[in-house]
């Protein structure tokens, strides 16, 4: 078992969850297979997770691009997104449910199934497992910039004396920052990712989380999702730990600030 230091394990790490078809096709089997083994790895790593201490787990679980996957295979993979969203791992580990994404789009029992979730496991603070669901970054982004044009909007329609003493719920154009957009985002109460791990063996990002990892560690490996282990996990995050974040700043001015 690889050896990590427990007192500097990543506060949030995001997991694209990739290979899920490739690893039933090499066993000759249907690539409902592969996801349907995929559910039983999310199940071991936030399992592993919690007993880490990690407090922020994001899996991307299905993009807004899988949309245009054969019908047959999103409607196994809403199905198996639905009988996978058991309360039993998430009470058993004290663990908080959430989702985001485009959820307007999902099948009636699956947004009702995770709605569902989320509330029966709000008041859990032991860890915070987000899904990603029918979720890109783009679309993330392109949502956070119609609310803003939609406050900034509102502000431009109050009286002018309001104005003056700015001190409403809107926004004024002048006042967008990059706080601004990161408060706009369906993660805008979560810390940035510290690590991202995609499996599966590609090297890219996919539209996952675009804003939020500028500054997140990456690390890739070839092992399909389903083969995925503790170990796989705590190779990541050793690799992790292995080194020095800068966040833009020189290698001389974070060893005086260490």
């Amino acid at each position: 078992m690889t050896t990590i230091d427990m007192q500097r394990i990543p506060r949030h790490i995001a997991i694209i969850m990739d290979g899920n078809g490739r690893w039933a096709m090499e066993r000759n089997l249907e690539r409902t297979e592969g996801h349907k083994a995929g559910v039983e790895t999310v199940r071991r790593i936030t399992t592993e997770c919690v007993k880490l201490g990690v407090k922020y787990l994001t899996l991307y679980t299905f993009s807004t691009e899988n949309w245009n996957r054969p019908a047959d295979e999103v409607s196994a993979l809403m199905g198996l997104v639905l009988s996978s969203l058991e309360e039993e791992i998430f009470v058993k580990n004290q663990v908080r449910f959430r989702a985001i994404g485009d959820l307007n789009r999902l099948p009636d029992d699956v947004r009702e199934g995770v709605q569902q979730l989320i509330d029966h496991t709000a008041h859990f603070e032991r860890m915070t497992v987000v899904v990603a669901l029918s979720y890109s970054s783009r679309w993330e982004i392109t949502e956070a910039v119609r609310q803003i044009v939609n406050e900034v909007h509102d502000m431009q329609e109050l009286p002018e004396n309001i104005l003056k003493n700015w001190k409403t719920g809107g926004i004024r154009a002048e006042d967008i920052t990059e706080e601004t957009i990161s408060q706009h985002l369906a993660t805008r109460d979560m810390p940035d990712p510290d690590l991202l791990i995609r499996t599966g063996g590609e090297l890219r990002i996919s539209n996952y989380l675009l804003w939020q990892i500028a500054y997140t560690e990456l690390y890739f490996c070839d092992t399909f999702w389903p083969d995925f282990s503790e170990d796989d996990l705590h190779k990541a995050i050793a690799d992790f730990q292995n080194r020095q974040r800068r966040f833009g700043k020189t290698e001389a001015q974070v060893e005086t600030e260490q």
